[in-house]
């Protein structure tokens, strides 16, 4: 995908900084960011208008789980840290495998839910020692409402997704990719 003219989407953009990394190393590249948020949205469009990735990056509101566009229409589906929002994130995957071109890829990324409270006690406390009271408590709930990495591999596969290689990331992330070659 690195010498063609690719369409990317971006579910979840929230303040754009992906799309921007992404048109950097690849200005061939036409990147449509999606998110929910006005918010978001608002800071994504002033990182992009700075960045001066404007020609390259479309941002909309746009939810995921209901995508306005014609199906096989991507050669690439990223998402990161998005799906743990999801009460329910089928209708989002499903709408990911439908936009997909047929030997496109995907790259997910997101929060894994750890076995116990003792755990998310220790990461909470492990990874900012600064944070607020709320931040931490945004982060806790965050952990809570993640999915294991088995849940997400079932999901995965109801979705109709094929040939994704789902794997523990980092100390709390998964990572779900699928590239142009699988």
């Amino acid at each position: 995908m690195a010498g063609i003219n690719a369409r990317v989407l971006d579910v979840g953009t929230g303040t754009a900084r992906i799309p921007i990394m992404i048109s950097q190393l690849r200005p061939q590249w036409q990147i449509i960011a999606i998110d929910l948020a006005d918010s978001m949205l608002e800071i994504g469009q002033k990182n992009i208008l700075n960045a001066n990735c404007q020609e390259q990056i479309k941002l909309e509101k746009v939810d995921g789980k209901n995508l306005p566009y014609q199906s096989e229409q991507f050669d690439l589906v990223i998402s990161n840290s998005l799906i743990h929002h999801l009460e329910n994130p089928l209708p989002f995957l499903r709408e990911i495998k439908r936009v997909l071109k047929p030997n496109g890829g995907i790259f997910l990324r997101d929060l894994f839910r750890p076995d116990s409270e003792e755990i998310i006690q220790g990461m909470v406390r492990e990874i900012d020692p600064n944070f607020s009271p709320r931040q931490s408590q945004l982060f806790q709930d965050s952990l809570r409402a993640a999915f294991t990495l088995a849940e997400i591999a079932d999901l995965i596969q109801q979705s109709g997704l094929k040939n994704v290689k789902i794997y523990q990331s980092s100390e709390r992330h998964w990572t779900a990719i699928k590239t142009s070659k699988n």
